[in-house]
């Protein structure tokens, strides 16, 4: 065994952390940080101190933890959550309040996010309680600080922020309202402990942490997290792991980029397409891209039936036509006005990821495949595409294919400038 392999393979067990899938030479630049933090001379004299101290084990997966999170982050989310709390809350009737948990909840934006998007949808402060779960006892402090520096902030939709927090010299201090609908703890998924809980949460956020573990630990993981969840319960994951949770057994909502899953057996609530007045949430803005500007051509090319399909008059506002259809869970039709776009004006990344998405739910992985690789085609750093394509590798087995895209997906979050 290398001098690495014996860290990986404590961090896999302590963790379920597969190195591969955030790459060794991060681990190893965390190794080289705590070697120099304790002042040990080498790799064995640190594995030595490593097995003799609980402190530095924690030290170590802190170092090896970097949280990447914001407030509303995939707002499609937010939204649905609305609109299903309400209606769950409906039929409980007020027997209990609504329970949800945010694992790992990092440093408090998503279950914040949770609270403010149900408190700005009407629900009662009383009607709901959120659990925060992390196993980085320095995430979860800064979480229960409540003090959030421009990075927490991204995207054009920030009004909550006013509504929400106060602006002081060190940051923006979250408002005790919001705060108090919240309990954060230290913990770990794979904590025997949690089974005490099971079947107690009407929805559960668990996004973005079984990309990082081998498929052993993944189906471990899943299992946990299906039986916290009520009969009646939502799954919500991350935009890469779609197809993992439709292999092992959950199907999604059909609430187009909410990410949402339920469990096989159950029938999908009747989703409301109405849209839910949850600020800053702004449907279908995230997913429209800039107009493109229509081809000259004569109208007198398209047959008279096509001409009496094709309502919208310019190529955006089709555009803005298949994202609300996507949106609604209307999967025909969008997928027809994907086809009257591509009949009609130049080939868009867009388009191509729409009838990715589409396909992807409909559990049709070849064609999603290739939709998706036409998007990035055209638009080589579409964000979206790029994660999802990054999920039907993983899934096929070319993890090398799928770190390299979400390599690349991550480099363009990067990029994105702060708010």
């Amino acid at each position: 065994m290398s001098d690495e392999q014996r860290f990986f393979r404590f961090l896999q067990q302590r963790i379920g952390l597969d190195v591969a899938s955030v790459g060794a030479p991060m681990v190893e630049r965390a190794l080289r940080q705590r070697c120099a933090a304790v002042n040990t001379v080498n790799l064995d004299d640190y594995w030595l101190l490593l097995q003799q101290s609980s402190a530095e084990q924690q030290a170590l997966i802190e170092a090896v933890i970097v949280p990447e999170t914001w407030f509303f982050r995939y707002p499609e989310s937010f939204t649905a959550l609305a609109d299903l709390a309400r209606k769950r809350l409906a039929e409980l009737g007020g027997s209990r309040p609504l329970r949800i948990l945010s694992l790992p909840c990092s440093t408090g934006e998503e279950p914040y996010s949770i609270a403010m998007a149900l408190l700005d949808a009407g629900v009662a402060v009383h009607a709901f309680r959120v659990d925060g779960m992390d196993i980085s006892p320095l995430s979860v402090k800064r979480a229960e600080q409540g003090l959030y520096g421009r990075n927490a902030f991204r995207g054009a939709h920030l009004d909550f922020r006013q509504r929400h927090f106060d602006e002081t010299d060190e940051g923006h201090q979250l408002h005790e309202r919001v705060r108090q609908q919240v309990d954060l703890q230290v913990g770990n998924v794979l904590d025997p402990a949690l089974r005490a809980r099971e079947g107690s949460y009407d929805f559960v956020f668990c996004r973005n942490l079984l990309i990082y573990f081998d498929v052993p630990t993944q189906q471990r993981v899943f299992e946990v997290l299906k039986s916290l969840i009520h009969a009646q319960g939502v799954l919500f994951i991350g935009p890469a792991e779609g197809s993992l949770l439709a292999r092992l057994g959950m199907r999604p909502l059909g609430i187009s980029q909410s990410f949402a899953f339920v469990h096989q057996t159950e029938p999908a609530p009747v989703i409301d397409s109405r849209p839910v007045n949850v600020v800053p949430i702004s449907p279908p803005a995230p997913n429209v891209p800039r107009p493109v500007p229509a081809p000259a051509r004569k109208r007198t090319m398209i047959s008279p039936p096509a001409a009496r399909v094709l309502a919208p008059d310019s190529s955006a506002e089709l555009l803005a036509q298949i994202a609300r259809l996507a949106n609604a869970g209307s999967s025909a039709e969008a997928q027809a006005a994907c086809a009257r776009y591509l009949q009609h004006y130049p080939p868009h990344a867009q388009v191509f990821y729409w009838l990715g998405l589409l396909s992807d739910t409909a559990g049709e992985a070849d064609a999603a495949l290739s939709h998706y690789r036409k998007a990035l085609y055209l638009e080589p750093q579409h964000p979206e595409a790029l994660v999802h394509l990054a999920a039907l590798l993983e899934s096929r087995g070319d993890s090398a294919g799928a770190r390299r895209l979400q390599e690349r997906a991550a480099r363009r979050v990067g990029r994105e400038p702060e708010q």
